[in-house]
């Protein structure tokens, strides 16, 4: 009888040592009465160091009152809980186990709580929670979800000033337009593009003209506010829209934007660029059919400025 009771402990004890997951068995004042070889070699602490002893005393990342109130349905209602690195990346702050090649430092891990023992009322005295190391999966997921949203950016920018391309612009410009229908809130939109590129171009060749328009872009980004939307419209054309801003507002903006511009100086190689701009405004009118006809009014006034002389900002009159 002796024999089999001693047999029967080495295969336990075997048993615990071989698997691949943590085993934390606790009483109701959360006093640690198991500890497993897998809790032992990621957290050096061996059992006789923590057995009898809080988990809280040797757990500082583990906040007290939150795993007593996630355990709480365990001990009162008998039912498992689990704990999910989504929610908490980790319980316990252990190391990953490949620390050079891994892209976490730590280790991410899922928790299950169950009810492991009731005394003589019938009440859960004990429980088990099981530690899984799922850092692989889990690095795996976020680093999916991190080129999905690499993706989604690429979608939207255009390549070259870092502004929403076309695509994603009009698609915003549609939704603002709507949205204008609705409430006839004050908003402008405006089309401005850079005067005599061309030259720029032909002069200097293709890659001073790139410099000129991302310097353009980035002076753009200076000029307005987060709220504003801004985006290449296509080649040396630009796009914006200036919500809760009147024409006087929208002009003021469009002016700090001409003034900027006029001032700046674009190296390459041994020559100094100076370039200009014109702007067309055109504040939203609830008259205005479709999102399109709104933005041709802006690109009216644009061709307005341009047959006035350029390097001016001009707003549309019906």
């Amino acid at each position: 009888m002796t024999n089999t009771n001693l047999s029967a402990k080495s295969w336990q004890e075997e048993l615990l040592r071989s698997l691949e997951v943590g085993i934390v068995v606790l009483n109701e004042q959360f006093q640690v009465e198991v500890w497993n070889p897998f809790m032992e070699n990621h957290s050096d602490i061996r059992p006789s160091q923590i057995c009898g002893q809080s988990l809280f005393s040797h757990f500082s990342e583990i906040n007290e009152d939150w795993l007593r109130a996630k355990a709480d349905p365990v001990f009162n209602l008998h039912t498992p809980v689990f704990l999910i690195w989504e929610q908490r990346p980790y319980l316990f702050r252990f190391g990953s186990n490949r620390p050079i090649t891994s892209d976490s430092a730590t280790m991410y891990q899922n928790v299950t709580l169950f009810p492991l023992g009731t005394n003589a009322q019938g009440q859960v005295n004990r429980i088990c929670m099981l530690v899984y190391d799922v850092t692989d999966q889990a690095l795996g997921k976020l680093r999916v979800e991190r080129l999905n949203d690499e993706l989604k950016h690429m979608s939207r920018v255009d390549g070259l000033t870092g502004l929403y391309n076309r695509r994603y612009w009009q698609e915003r410009f549609d939704a603002i337009y709507k949205l204008s229908k609705r409430r006839e809130t004050n908003v402008t939109a405006v089309m401005l593009d850079i005067d005599h590129f061309k030259k720029v171009n032909d002069t200097y060749g293709h890659q001073a003209g790139d410099k000129v328009i991302k310097t353009l872009a980035k002076l753009i980004q200076q000029c307005i506010r987060e709220t504003d939307l801004a985006g290449r419209y296509g080649g040396e054309e630009f796009s914006l829209v200036l919500p809760d801003a009147n024409a006087q507002q929208a002009m003021q903006v469009a002016e700090r934007i001409r003034l900027a511009v006029q001032g700046t100086q674009v190296q390459h190689d041994e020559h100094t660029i100076t370039f200009t701009v014109s702007l067309g405004l055109a504040p939203f009118c609830s008259d205005n059919p479709t999102a399109m006809a709104w933005l041709e009014q802006a690109d009216q006034a644009l061709y307005d400025a341009k047959a006035s002389g350029r390097n001016m900002a001009i707003t549309y009159t019906q």
